[in-house]
């Protein structure tokens, strides 16, 4: 009866009970408790890794893996500490910008690994390299200005309600209706869960894969961009960190690395447990150092239990087979 029932635990309750008791026992932990400040802190850090996860979550649906996040986010950090700033519309164009050379970054290594015919890992490690060097030489150290009111508007707390919590809701919403209600999003899961049954069933696959790269491009760039807002500057040195950590949340979260599973609020959740446990190590008095062990042997576990087939989802081209 356990190993029939097991199978069919949703992934996504799982991961959401496995956040809320971290959450627990943060909250418990924390000198200040529960308190609007508190809550809006950890929703901000959670935020950003959240988009970075969801950047991956496209890549890795599609039977790929994006070495470059980190480097656009970097790059689009400092992109915003150039742009974002001045005027309403100074800044409403910086935006634009800035996510539009996110989304041009992600379509350039769609177009390598499908017309370039480069493997996914290589691709975007390269690319990544040469994404990572831009944002150096435009800003060899840490420095520039963001607009502190859009900051303020996007890092503060509306009525109790961390803003950035609602960034990240309508993000999530905006991106799963499609997923769930469109041939373009049964398209992805489709390509993931077999690119040859896909071409057969007539899915133009190098036009969809091309676009899951984009996508991932632009949650990239909007996750440099909330860097800026968190941080009001640029930093072209923050990309490795959101590379490995992106992938560790989406694993987490139920995205399968074969590709065709997942969903893009579980790499939302992955990321907050990730940035749960960090917090958890920093009041517990654990040192700093060990916590890149601890989120290795998250990962490690992760893999393990996907590989075993526990808590197994199916895709969602399995549904309709």
């Amino acid at each position: 009866m356990t190993k029939r029932l097991l199978p069919r635990f949703p992934r996504l309750a799982f991961t959401a009970a496995l956040l809320a008791v971290l959450f627990g026992v943060f909250i418990a932990i924390h000198p200040r408790g529960l308190s609007v400040y508190v809550l809006t802190i950890w929703a901000n850090q959670g935020t950003l890794l959240a988009l970075a996860a969801i950047a991956q979550f496209f890549v890795i649906l599609v039977r790929g893996i994006d070495l470059s996040v980190g480097s656009m986010v970097a790059l689009a950090n400092v992109l915003a500490s150039y742009l974002v700033s001045g005027s309403p519309l100074q800044v409403a164009g910086g935006v634009v910008a800035v996510l539009a050379v996110g989304i041009l970054c992600g379509l350039v290594n769609g177009l390598a690994v499908v017309v370039g015919r480069v493997p996914p890992i290589v691709a975007t490690l390269a690319l990544g390299s040469v994404y990572s060097g831009v944002a150096l030489l435009l800003r060899p150290t840490p420095g520039g200005t963001i607009d502190d009111t859009l900051s303020d508007l996007l890092t503060y707390d509306l009525h109790g309600i961390p803003s950035s919590l609602i960034l990240l809701g309508v993000a999530l919403f905006v991106v799963m209706l499609p997923l769930r209600a469109t041939r373009f999003g049964l398209s992805l899961y489709a390509i993931g869960s077999s690119h040859e049954a896909s071409v057969m069933t007539g899915i133009r696959t190098p036009a969809v894969t091309l676009a899951a790269y984009g996508l991932s491009g632009f949650f990239a760039a909007l996750a440099g961009l909330y860097v800026s807002m968190v941080t009001l500057t640029g930093d072209p040195n923050i990309g490795p960190a959101y590379t490995l950590n992106s992938i560790a949340a989406a694993v987490i979260g139920g995205v399968a690395l074969s590709g065709g599973v997942g969903s893009p609020l579980g790499a939302a959740l992955g990321a907050f447990i990730l940035k749960t446990i960090s917090s958890l190590m920093f009041f517990s008095g654990l040192p700093p150092l060990a916590q890149p062990f601890f989120e290795g042997a998250i990962l490690a576990i992760a893999i393990i239990v996907g590989a075993l087939g526990i808590l197994r989802v199916r895709s969602r081209l399995e549904r309709y087979i």
